[in-house]
């Protein structure tokens, strides 16, 4: 089968799956008050993030133009950014 067969054409791959952690920086804030990080230029909304923050983040959402995800580290992220100076 190809991948029109059920519901159209997806893109391509996003660079982010369900359920991956990955240490992002926070640029920018959405209307919604979420934090927006990007992976290889995709979009990533992470909630109880500010701007300027260094968060480990699990997602759990991906959309066809963005993805949601939940800190799992901030601490965590911190200390190895502090390490690597």
């Amino acid at each position: 089968m190809d991948e029109q067969s059920f519901g159209g054409f997806r893109g391509p791959p996003k660079p982010v799956e369900i359920g991956q952690e990955y240490d992002v920086d926070i640029k920018e804030m959405s209307r919604r008050g979420d934090g927006i990080a990007r992976i290889e230029g995709f979009v990533v909304f992470v909630s109880n993030t500010q701007n300027g923050d260094h968060v480990k983040i699990r997602v759990t959402r991906i959309s066809s133009r963005f993805a949601e995800a939940e800190v799992v580290g901030k601490e965590a992220a911190e200390k190895k950014e502090e390490n690597e100076e």
